[in-house]
This record gives C-alpha cells, structure tokens and sequence, in this order.
C-alpha cells in the first residue's frame, strides 16, 4: 500500500507544480481531475483497511493475553540478546493508516484549489520583448528601430460543462511600451486595428476577444464509430502547425505555411481511421461583413455591395491528415477565399478598398519528431519539417489581381529543424529556411515577426532561434533572428495591383530592376533581432 500511495502523491506534486509546456490547459485540468478521482478512491480503500485492521487487532488482543501467561517464564537473557541483535533498520518509521488518510486529504485539497471546483478557469502568458528592426529599401534608404519594446498578455479561460461539451476563450493585450508617437499617416495606421491583426500588432493598451468558441466532442457520428467535433466563434487560426514551433506554442489548427490570421467561423473534424490517425477537417470562415451601418435607414443591409463596392469575404477550407502518430505526421490543407480586396489608392487608404477576385491554396508538409529509433538522445528529441504549398489568383471581371488580369500561380517552400539545447537539459534551438516565387501569396498576416510575415517572402527568409526555461516550464527566455531577402515587392501587401503599380498593393516588381521613385517604399530586406522573456502558468 506503501508504494501507491507514494506515486499518487507524487503525480498530485507533478500536476500542480510542472506541467508540461505541450499540454493544452484542458488537458492539464483532466489530469487533475483523473488524479482527484483517483485519490477519493484511495481514501475509500484505506478507510476500508483501517476497519478491518481494527478489528484484527482487537482479535490480536485477546490471543496476546493467553500467550503472554504462557511466555512469562521464558529466559529474559535470550530476548535480551534478540533485542541488542536487531539493527536500526528494523526502527524505520512506517506511516499509520491516519498518516496516509491526512496526506491524501491535503492532496485533495490542493488539487481542488487548482481546478479552482466547477468555475471558469484561467492560464495567463505575460511576454515582455525587445527587438532590434532594419530596413534597407530598394533606393538604398535604411529605417531602423534600435530597441522596440513590447507587452503582450493573454488570459486562456475555458469550462468543460459535460464530458462533450467545452467553452475555450483568450483575451488579448498587445502594445508597445509607453505612448505610441503614431503614424504621420492616419489611414496606415488604422491598419493596426484591423480585424485579421487586431491582437497581433502592438497596438492600444485595450483588452481584445482573441478566441471564443464552444466545442463539441463525441466518439461516435449518429452512431458510427467516427470520433468528431464541432465548433463555432471566434477562431483560433494563428501560430498554426510549423509555425507554432519556434513560437513555442501549442498548434492551432490551420497549417501556418498559408493561413495565419484571425477570423470568426466555425469547423468539424472527423477522426475516419484511429489506427492512422487519418483524419478530415472543414473549415468555415468569414473575413468581412459587408454591412451598412447601425444608424442608417437601412442598417446592416449590404447596400456597398449594390453599388459596386465590396462583398462579404468567405473562405472555406479543408484540412486532411493521412497518417499522424507520436513521431510521423503528414497533413495538408486547401481553401478558397472570396471576394479579397485591395486599397483602391496605395498612397491614400482612406479612399477604401475594391473587390478584386479569389484566391485558391494548397498546402502539404510532413514532420518527424524524433529522428531513428532510440538511436541517441539529441536525435530523440529532433525535430525535422518540410512544407510546400502553392496559391492561384481568380480575378475578378475587370479587376487586376498582384498586377495581372490573367489566374498566376504562385510556389513556397519552407524546411526547418528543431533540435535539444548545446547548452541545458530542456531547451530548443531551431533553424529555418523558405523561399516564395514571384507570384506567391499567403493570408499570414497575423504572423509573430514585427518586420512582416517571413513564410509571406517573395524571395528568401533565414531564421534562427534557441528557446531555453528559467523555471522549469514557466519562465522562459527566447532569442530570435529573422532575415528576409525580397526579390519581389508585395510580400505583406492585399491582394490586387495593377500592372504600372497606380492601384492595388500586391503587385510583384522586381527588386534588383531600377525602381525609380517607387524605391523609396519597397523593403529590398529586412531583420529582426528579437529577446523575449515570458511567463505562462
């Protein structure tokens, strides 16, 4: 009974204390839980135990009392010489059955002060950083921020009502240190607050909704043995698969080669073969409404759309996954996007935006978390990736989209590496590379990389990171460089452009041509010198 109990409370001390930094917060409470159950049970057992051996004892008491006349003329020398024979091992002190009730309940109830009973509960992941950023543009001019501050904050809350039924949500906090001197131009900095990138750019000391949904989880699909989800709100559509990783962050679900940005919609998974792990995903979303204001005559009618304006941007989507387990994954990723926009005026938004056609993508990577067999303990623990995806515009009658009427294909590539630390037990160095064709487009605006997306890149982008823990998994420090060499312009612009450049954003010039005046306001490259320290528990 001993050795149980001794692990059980040693599993409570690990769950409460060290977590690991893979597990979602729900999974951390489940163990809890399981652990608390498991502990009551315990409780039930000895309590039995302790009955039973009372009453042992008082049969022990009676048939002591007859033995002891009987013993009384034994030789005191030959116990004597027992008693100086026994060594002090034998003195070792035993816990009583109390002791072991007592331990328990104390274990009990700190269990029950962190699952905190049946409320809502709450993570936080506070991340103070610093980065040093530099341009140099295509006509030679430099910018530069020596030493950008940052605060980022984000409350993970959810609730688990039924063993089916979930609600998961964020809010999120994003800014720079101090008051902002702003933009000279008040149309680009509206950008800020954008709906896609509201809680990825260091904006407002506000408190925004990053995610909110409920989720719905059953193991069977009207009876068939097909475990399935479904659920619908606010999306958690960022730092995505791949890109999570030298985020140090769990996956959400889109693959971040092509998709990294915020929206609202709804998806289901289907788990079709558990052996496998093969599995299919569809994805709704909504990127823009389309609608009048409130306190019009016709409020929230899409009367811009009757005038020729812009239309509701839809996207749907499908994740399939062949095969995954512990160390082998494969999964890729197609979606449509409608009715994409670009600035009508490049050089003054606050004339809006037009219509310009579709998008479709693809997407197919495949990762190993662990290189060979039990082969060494740095190749264990090594991470390998590689990523292709592909992008065809859909223009719109009459509209031009990243400076062509016709449908361009566009390419990426991305490799990386993650590998144990050269210099702690539990830390992660990481090295990447991708490269982006003259038409290559991806929605990853909400990417975590202030200088603008690197897996967006007309060109090439190098990255190296090493991530190591303070505290166990609760402090931990990041050090991070991003290198982006451009041969084409319209890496982070929208999604249209004319042929001359007068319209739109997107269009590719060529970096190495003579850009004239445009030069001016085209990235030839750019770096990100990134130190973060960050707290999650």
């Amino acid at each position: 009974m001993k050795k149980p109990l001794l692990l059980s409370l040693a599993t409570a001390a690990l769950i409460c204390t060290n977590l690991s930094a893979e597990s979602t917060m729900y999974e951390r409470f489940e163990a809890m839980e399981r652990e608390m159950n498991q502990l009551k049970q315990e409780i039930a057992t000895l309590k039995a135990q302790k009955e039973s051996i009372q009453d042992e004892e008082a049969e022990d008491e009676s048939e002591s009392e007859a033995v002891a006349s009987d013993d009384a003329g034994e030789d005191a020398d030959v116990v004597a010489s027992a008693d100086e024979g026994e060594s002090d091992e034998d003195d070792e002190y035993i816990p009583t059955t109390e002791d072991r009730l007592f331990d328990i309940e104390e274990s009990i109830a700190e269990l029950n002060r962190n699952t905190s009973g049946s409320h809502l509960k709450f993570n936080v992941d506070y991340r103070f950083a610093i980065e040093n950023m530099s341009y140099e543009m295509a006509n030679g001019r430099k910018a530069e921020n020596d030493a950008f501050m940052t605060n980022r904050l984000w409350i993970d809350m959810g609730y688990k009502a039924t063993n089916n039924l979930s609600f998961i949500g964020q809010l999120a906090y994003n800014k720079a240190f101090g008051e902002r001197s702003g933009a000279s131009d008040p149309a680009s900095a509206s950008f800020e607050g954008f709906d896609w990138i509201a809680n990825e750019n260091a904006y407002d000391d506000k408190i925004r909704v990053r995610s909110a949904y409920f989720l719905w989880q059953d193991q069977e699909f009207f009876g068939l043995d097909i475990p399935w989800t479904f659920s619908i709100g606010r999306r958690p559509s960022t730092n995505g698969a791949l890109i999570n990783l030298r985020d140090d962050d769990h996956a959400s679900s889109p693959i971040g080669h092509a998709i990294n940005v915020e929206f609202d919609g709804l998806s289901s998974q289907f788990t079709l073969n558990k052996e496998w792990g093969t599995s299919v995903k569809l994805c709704l979303g909504r990127g823009m409404s389309n609608a009048a204001p409130k306190f019009t005559s016709t409020p929230y009618t899409d009367v811009d759309k009757i005038d020729g304006g812009n239309s509701n941007i839809d996207l749907a989507g499908l994740i399939f996954t062949p095969y995954e387990d512990r160390q082998y994954k494969i999964s890729s990723m197609y979606y449509y996007a409608s009715n994409l926009i670009d600035a009508v005026n490049p050089m003054d938004y606050t004339q809006g935006f037009d219509t310009v056609g579709g998008m479709h993508s693809g997407v197919v990577y495949a990762s190993v978390k662990g290189i060979g067999d039990g082969w060494s303990d740095f190749l264990d623990y090594t991470t390998v990736f590689a990523s292709f995806a592909v992008s065809q515009t859909d223009p719109k009658e009459g509209q031009s989209m990243l400076g062509s009427t016709e449908s361009e294909v566009g390419t990426s590539f991305w490799i990386g590496t993650q590998f144990p630390s050269l210099i702690s037990d539990y830390g992660k160095w990481g090295v990447e590379y991708n490269h982006g064709s003259k038409y290559w487009r991806s929605i990853t605006y909400g990417e975590d990389t202030n200088i603008g997306s690197k897996v967006a890149a007309r060109g090439d982008a190098y990255e190296v990171y090493f991530t190591e823990y303070l505290v166990e998994d609760i402090l931990s420090l990041q050090l991070r460089y991003t290198y982006i060499d451009y041969k084409y312009s319209g890496s982070n612009g929208f999604f249209g452009g004319s042929a001359d450049g007068s319209t739109g954003t997107g269009t590719p010039f060529k970096i190495s041509d003579n850009m004239g005046e445009m030069g001016r306001m085209v990235v030839d490259n750019a770096q990100d010198i990134r130190l973060y320290i960050r707290y999650k528990y």
